[in-house]
């Protein structure tokens, strides 16, 4: 329980009508989850306007509203505090109501088109086999020392993301790693949070559905490093092009790690096999399990990271060499009869290509690349055709299949990434819309020593159709089709 005047400290406030000394018990943005004494805060979300719901969460038991608009008739018996900007007021509130968590802890945020869940989740053994106590917020889960906490999203909403970070504190955390999304700069979901520093990954085509231009994608990536004080590091991928301008505006202490340029944090990859690599890390060698160019520079902002967190030297390269990576992210099998098999969350072109060009490689002449890909429904449609041309430059076969089509009709889906397959391409084309019959072709086409890659889901262990969740794990059912005789 908070006092209601004690969780409003740095919110611009326009105008109160009611008295702010009350009591709150909880803070609600959804209406249905209003028990009596909460406060709840009316934000206008991209598929609804919680001003709608005013109404409802006092009938429920709010004692206090935060809104950009007062309704048309007030009650005595509730508390209205008027704001320019509800989203932002909510990620305030919420760091205030759990006694602002995130600066009783060094937390690092991870940005960026692909990388962000590898690097976060590195970053978390890192510190862990480092002997730190540890929290992680990504794509796949959170996880607080050795306990795993579902996940829904890249980067949680703010109440749950500060009761998140609240636990990590009670729990003797000395450090959080959390992926931080485009979506959620721009929802305000980390809004009142004090970053230790930022780490940015590279920037590609994707989430055009929401932003709707590449500029605009650019510039909610580029407000995380904006809003940084002089306190905070921003690190930066020198070899993006993007990557400085990020660093712009930044109040931040500045740095850049990179494989082909004069950057702070260098490297390059000495020998690279199916099983890891070895790198020159600043001049250091170093085996790490990890393959591939993309996995070089999620392992460089890794260890530009740690460095700067005031870690050794040889300590960090060290526990480098046992790290393993995130679930879903280049994980490899192999069947009975030599046929390798590789999940991989790829899903957007670049991070399709990085991931073939990878086993471009270090395959040899007679191993044929057999890959089954899909593009996600009530998304970025401007991709589909792309993923195909990005998929076909380094796969002898390509099987066009379902991801998660969501609300859309898959041959539908289908049809836009076939408009991305040149004629002369489309005898190395197959559209199976059954992902799992998909999955058992690409088997049936292999020969002993050929590698498939199913690419686009990963860790997800679901396939959302018409906006129901089924039981769908590409790695299950790989496994599955490579064990069935």
């Amino acid at each position: 329980m908070k006092n209601l005047k004690s969780i409003l400290h740095a919110i611009p406030v326009q105008e109160v009508v009611g008295q702010l000394d009350v009591e709150v018990v909880s803070l609600c943005f959804d209406s249905r989850q209003v028990v009596f004494g909460s406060l709840f805060i009316a934000v206008r979300g991209v598929h609804t306007d919680g001003h709608l719901f005013i109404e409802k969460a006092i009938a429920f038991g709010a004692r206090a509203v935060i809104v950009e608009e007062l309704p048309t008739e007030t009650l005595d018996s509730v508390v209205y505090i008027v704001v320019a900007d509800s989203a932002l007021a909510l990620g305030i509130v919420a760091s205030n109501f759990y006694d602002n968590p995130s600066k009783k802890l060094k937390l690092v945020g991870v940005t960026g088109t692909n990388g962000k869940t590898t690097v976060a989740t590195l970053l978390f053994q890192l510190f862990s086999e480092l002997g730190y106590h540890v929290g992680l917020l990504s794509t796949v889960q959170n996880q607080i020392g050795d306990r795993i906490i579902p996940a829904t999203h890249t980067t949680p909403d703010p109440i749950q993301l500060n009761h998140l970070l609240s636990e990590m504190v009670e729990e003797g955390c000395d450090y959080c790693f959390m992926e931080v999304s485009s979506h959620a700069v721009v929802q305000q979901r980390i809004a009142g949070l004090k970053f230790t520093g930022a780490i940015f990954t590279n920037i590609t085509h994707d989430h055009l559905d929401f932003h709707k231009t590449f500029s605009s994608y650019i510039k909610a990536k580029k407000k995380f490093f904006d809003d940084l004080d002089t306190a905070a590091f921003a690190l930066t991928n020198e070899d993006d092009r993007n990557g400085q301008v990020m660093l712009q505006n930044t109040f931040a202490y500045k740095k850049t790690y990179g494989l082909h340029s004069g950057a702070d944090f260098s490297a390059r990859i000495v020998e690279s096999h199916f099983d890891g690599m070895l790198m020159n890390i600043d001049g250091h060698d170093v085996w790490v399990k990890l393959v591939g160019g993309f996995n070089a520079y999620n392992l460089l902002a890794v260890y530009g990271a740690a460095i700067l967190l005031e870690q050794e030297t040889v300590r960090v390269l060290t526990a480098m060499s046992v790290l393993a990576g995130a679930e879903g992210r280049f994980e490899t099998m192999k069947a009975p009869n030599g046929v390798f098999g590789i999940v991989d969350y790829a899903h957007t072109p670049d991070a399709v290509e990085n991931v073939l060009q990878t086993i471009e490689k270090l395959r040899n002449e007679s191993q044929q690349i057999i890959t089954v890909l899909g593009c996600g429904g009530d998304r970025d449609k401007t991709k589909r055709p792309e993923m195909s041309q990005s998929a076909l430059r380094y796969s002898d076969r390509l099987i066009i299949t379902s991801d998660n089509p969501r609300t859309e009709d898959p041959l539908v889906i289908i049809k836009e990434m076939e408009a991305g397959v040149a004629p002369e391409q489309k005898s190395k084309v197959l559209s199976i819309a059954d992902r799992k019959e998909a999955i058992r072709v690409a088997y049936q086409l292999a020969k002993p020593g050929d590698i498939i890659v199913v690419a686009g889901k990963g860790h997800e262990k679901y396939q959302e159709v018409n906006g129901v969740r089924h039981h769908f794990d590409d790695k299950e059912i790989l496994e599955l089709t490579f064990n069935e005789e």
